[in-house]
């Protein structure tokens, strides 16, 4: 008889990690790379290292040069990182993300994955947290 899967180890889909730091304390630093990891281990993906660059506004830093290089060799599944500002400017930003995507790496954000309007802003994080808005009860809400 088989035994059920869940009950075999199996390793998750391979990722690394991304930080782009300025100025940034060695406590945010230690802060962030725990952040990467407890949502590498809620996702069942497998941090395998995480690179980080200091300072610089250049599209070619030297850990997002051995990101890719690592991504490239390894065929990893993605990148990993706090939010996308950790990618850089708007030009930068737009840059790396057409590299990553190039080599077949997903990019994943712990934080704000999704950009909204005023407007809907609102509307678009209580749908995505399930957050109940001040002066609804819950039962309120399950109600159309």
């Amino acid at each position: 008889m088989w035994t059920l899967t869940e009950q075999h180890q199996v390793d998750g889909p391979i990722v690394y990690g991304y930080l782009r730091l300025h100025r940034s304390t060695p406590e945010r630093q230690a802060a962030l790379t725990v952040t990467l990891a407890q949502y590498c281990d809620q996702h069942e993906l497998q941090l395998c290292g995480i690179f980080t660059d200091r300072g610089g506004k250049s599209a070619d830093d030297p850990a997002f040069a051995g990101l890719l290089d690592v991504l490239l060799l390894s065929g990893a599944y993605g990148v990993v990182l706090p939010t996308a500002h950790h990618l850089g400017g708007k030009h930068i930003a737009t840059r790396r993300r057409e590299q990553i995507d190039a080599v077949g790496a997903r990019l994943l954000f712990v934080r704000g994955t999704f950009r909204t309007t005023a407007s809907s802003a609102g509307r678009s994080v209580m749908a995505l947290t399930g957050a109940v808005p001040r002066g609804r009860s819950e039962s309120a809400r399950r109600s159309p």
